[in-house]
């Protein structure tokens, strides 16, 4: 939105990632300088040398951030308390890690991880002989360092970068690359999406079908696309919207041009 470009398809990469299809005509004729800057634009969590990585100021808008926030607690300290530790360690001050570190393991489940970590950052606001609070800003680091997307720089910025496809199978969970529904994204769970072997199954289950329902027919029927008949049928209607979305705002780009000639 803040760079202007309107056609953008999401899509499942079939794993833990999501690529971003920008299909303006304008970006598509982008120099791979222009791409860098637009990468460096967007990227808010970065790795200093030396420093770790951390938010860095400036550069992508603080709304964000604050979507970034709502919510994200819970997922900061999911992974147990190896991951915990891993958080804890973006505190520098060695007394505050090594207490919490023994605490989280005593916590049932990262909901209670993490009231304790904000609760000890609270304490932490406060040190000793201070007339008010000191600025604090630890926990909206970890939520952005652990909850903020990271992206890959050279396959925006590299005009022949190779490029997985939509509707391409990942070679390690099997799953489909799909396009995703940004009014029904609550309501999408990786781990439902359509696998090789699944579809393999939906494609005989619905070939046995269509063998018993034909024998008994004089007249030939018109055949049914395969993918109709199988659970990867909705997000191949999300493309052709998408298609068809993209295709209207090229006519109109034309009708205006033609309009002012």
């Amino acid at each position: 939105e803040d760079l202007g470009v309107k056609h953008r398809l999401w899509v499942y990469s079939g794993r833990r990632g999501v690529h971003c299809w920008v299909c303006d005509d304008a970006v598509r004729k982008w120099s791979p300088s222009l791409r860098a800057a637009a990468v460096e634009y967007l990227t808010l969590v970065k790795v200093e040398l030396g420093q770790g990585a951390g938010p860095r100021p400036g550069g992508y808008p603080s709304r964000c951030a604050a979507r970034c926030r709502a919510g994200s607690g819970g997922r900061v300290c999911a992974g147990g308390a190896g991951s915990a530790a891993s958080a804890v360690s973006l505190d520098r001050r060695p007394q505050h890690r090594e207490l919490l570190q023994s605490e989280f393991p005593r916590k049932r489940d990262s909901v209670q991880r993490w009231e304790l970590l904000k609760g000890r950052m609270e304490w932490t606001r406060r040190p000793a002989g201070a007339g008010k609070s000191a600025p604090c800003f630890a926990d909206w680091e970890i939520m952005l360092q652990y909850c903020f997307p990271r992206l890959d720089i050279n396959v925006s910025k590299g005009i022949g970068h190779l490029l997985k496809s939509p509707f391409s199978v990942h070679p390690k969970t099997g799953r489909i690359s799909v396009p995703l529904d940004l009014q029904r994204l609550d309501q999408f769970d990786p781990f439902t999406v359509p696998t090789i072997s699944s579809l393999c199954h939906e494609l005989d289950a619905a070939g046995d079908d269509g063998e018993q329902e034909d024998g008994g027919e004089a007249e030939p029927k018109r055949r049914m696309r395969d993918y109709k008949k199988t659970s990867l049928a909705p997000y191949v209607r999300i493309l052709e919207q998408f298609v068809e979305e993209m295709e209207r705002g090229r006519r109109g780009e034309l009708l205006r041009r033609s309009g002012e000639s």
